[in-house]
């Protein structure tokens, strides 16, 4: 309960302003694999790719910010798929990018939500069947070893609050959009 005061993350100023010409939000993917139960073979449109190209084409044209999307793939390596590495594969890259973009202030790995096949997690928002959303956040602790530290994570006070002020104001707007806030105890590369 000490670690998490939704009274101190909801009274953070996570404004974004608008900069012409320098990337503001950096979306990649550590699993770019991701495909959605309808996705056709070989159409990266149908993939999670995809769905961060939308997403760019939304914060850019619909509201003004200017998005990096790295579209790397992480998770198929020599032929093969491995996930559990990916997020080691995407951390090198990422602090790539950072460094050559220190304008980035927003960093989004971007996610399909896997489920069992009897999960349906869709929901309508003004007429349209759209699927839910999940905010996760990796606070380098757990009850049994307390802090991890070796997996440090500088940003998981602003990264909760992120979370906490997206998810109040998503409920706000689009009512039922949004699923929950997911905490783990692992940071993946959400230091970054």
């Amino acid at each position: 309960a000490e670690q998490i005061n939704a009274a101190q993350f909801l009274a953070e100023d996570l404004t974004l302003p608008k900069e012409a010409g320098l990337p503001q939000i950096l979306i990649y993917h550590s699993h770019s694999q991701e495909t959605f139960c309808d996705s056709r073979e070989g159409k990266e449109e149908d993939t999670i790719v995809g769905v961060g190209d939308y997403l760019t084409d939304l914060l850019t044209n619909t509201y003004g910010y200017n998005v990096y999307h790295d579209t790397t793939v992480y998770d198929y390596v020599d032929g093969k798929l491995d996930r559990s590495k990916a997020y080691t594969y995407a951390e090198e890259n990422v602090a790539r990018i950072l460094e050559e973009n220190p304008s980035i202030e927003v960093v989004i790995d971007l996610h399909r939500d896997g489920v069992p096949d009897t999960t349906r997690l869709v929901t309508e928002v003004n007429g349209v069947s759209m699927s839910k959303v999940m905010l996760f956040n990796g606070i380098s602790y757990s009850k049994t070893k307390g802090d991890i530290g070796y997996l440090y994570n500088a940003n998981r006070d602003d990264n909760l609050a992120m979370s906490l002020q997206m998810y109040l104001l998503g409920e706000e707007y689009y009512p039922g959009l949004l699923r929950k806030i997911y905490i783990n105890a692992y940071r993946y590369c959400l230091h970054m």
